[in-house]
């Protein structure tokens, strides 16, 4: 789930201290890299504003350069010329960072845009045009990167088959007032979505009805369904609890009544089948890029999530979702590899041996406090001496990995 931090003057004391934490990583690891060729454009990112320095390009690589000078976390994204329609979004660009944002755009009108604390309506739109002609890859670099997105696509088809009986399980738990076992199966049952989750984010209303915090829904003004709705019901608060906004955890919240869970439950499960009708239509594709960015941004959700503890908050699971975000990283990763070597070189071959060994480091780590099988370390006994382990170990993987896209466009 991408992260939408609600307002920093909010947030719990705990909070804003692992928070600190993570904008410590990303501004160390996702630092801006001077592109090997195509596009260079800089864009001035602040809450009321987004301006992007140019409004047009050559057809091909762009490279965006998103400097964030606001108070909070931004997104920026690339819509369809239909304004609606999202082609590429960079999210989790936090205060004082700036980032590269790689891209492969056609000949075409798009929009470019920001979104202030990743939530509410685009913030400074503007018309954005790619000019002159579609990049052709030479026929080896264009077979490997057809190979790709094809293997790629089989992946995502076969995490959507996981996770519809995984979650018509837990469910099925939930709303029978089982709550034992519906707290044994619920870990389990997101690691399919958390391998995959830019995919999910990609269907507009489908990540927000299945994947929501309560801070995020009640921002935008949605009914809070989904996983951590059903998550609040079966670790409930008590008096004196907060939620990871610094609320009341029991201020306009109450515990679902048995026709509320069935509700609940039936909507997970049909959104979850839906999702996976739309991942396995005939028409259904993706780019290199997407899976290439889509690495980047599972390690990015691990850093505005998982190390804060605010995606779990009362379930204390990050860790099983932080698993599965790094294990859907690495399938991403390794699905461009060979495109990337082959487009970058030797220079290339070096960075993607660098990456292969900040993913074992960041793995073997993990592994001290448990795998997908066994279960996971609960949060609240993570100290903050390991969340920051585990942080700097996320940031060292960050860096190298935050140059991929460029490597698999060839730029």
């Amino acid at each position: 789930m991408p992260s939408r931090p609600s307002p920093a003057s909010a947030r719990s004391p705990i909070a804003l201290g692992a928070l600190a934490a993570t904008a410590v990583l990303v501004l160390s690891g996702c630092v801006p890299n001077a592109p090997a060729g195509g596009t260079s454009i800089a864009v001035d990112i602040r809450d009321d504003a987004c301006e992007v320095e140019t409004a047009t390009a050559e057809a091909g690589t762009v490279v965006f350069s998103l400097s964030n000078t606001g108070s909070d976390v931004n997104e920026f994204e690339i819509l369809a010329d239909d304004g609606l329609r999202i082609v590429g979004e960079k999210e989790n660009v936090v205060p004082g960072q700036t980032v590269d944002y790689a891209v492969q755009l056609e000949p075409g009108s798009y929009v470019t845009a920001c979104k202030f604390r990743q939530v509410g309506e685009p913030v400074g739109r503007a018309a954005f045009t790619v000019t002159g002609e579609a990049v052709v890859r030479d026929a080896d670099e264009q077979q490997l990167a057809d190979e790709a997105v094809a293997s790629y696509l089989a992946y995502l088809r076969s995490q959507v088959g996981e996770l519809i009986p995984a979650v018509a399980e837990f469910a099925e738990a939930y709303a029978a007032g089982d709550d034992e076992k519906a707290r044994e199966l619920f870990a389990a049952a997101r690691v399919p979505y958390e391998r995959i989750e830019p995919t999910a984010e990609a269907f507009g209303d489908l990540d927000p009805s299945i994947d929501y915090r309560e801070v995020d829904a009640l921002a935008e003004g949605l009914d809070w369904t989904g996983f951590h709705r059903m998550e609040k019901d079966l670790w409930p608060p008590h008096a004196g609890d907060l939620n990871s906004d610094g609320a009341d955890a029991l201020l306009d919240w109450s515990p679902s009544t048995p026709e509320e869970r069935r509700a609940l439950a039936d909507g997970l499960v049909a959104d979850v089948d839906r999702l996976a009708q739309l991942v396995r239509a005939d028409d259904f594709t993706l780019s290199v890029d997407d899976i290439s960015n889509g690495a980047i941004g599972l390690l990015d959700e691990v850093a505005a999530g998982k190390i804060t503890g605010e995606e779990d908050w009362w379930s204390h699971t990050d860790l099983s979702d932080f698993a599965a975000n790094v294990q859907g990283a690495r399938v991403a990763f390794g699905t461009v590899r060979e495109l990337a070597e082959t487009a970058g070189g030797a220079e290339a071959e070096q960075l993607t041996t660098r990456i292969d060994r900040e993913f074992d480091a960041l793995e073997a780590l993990l592994a001290q406090y448990g795998d997908l099988d066994a279960g996971f370390t609960p949060y609240d006994q993570v100290d903050a001496a390991q969340r920051k382990e585990l942080s700097d170990q996320v940031n060292a993987l960050a860096e190298p990995l935050s140059q991929l896209t460029a490597l698999v466009l060839g730029s």
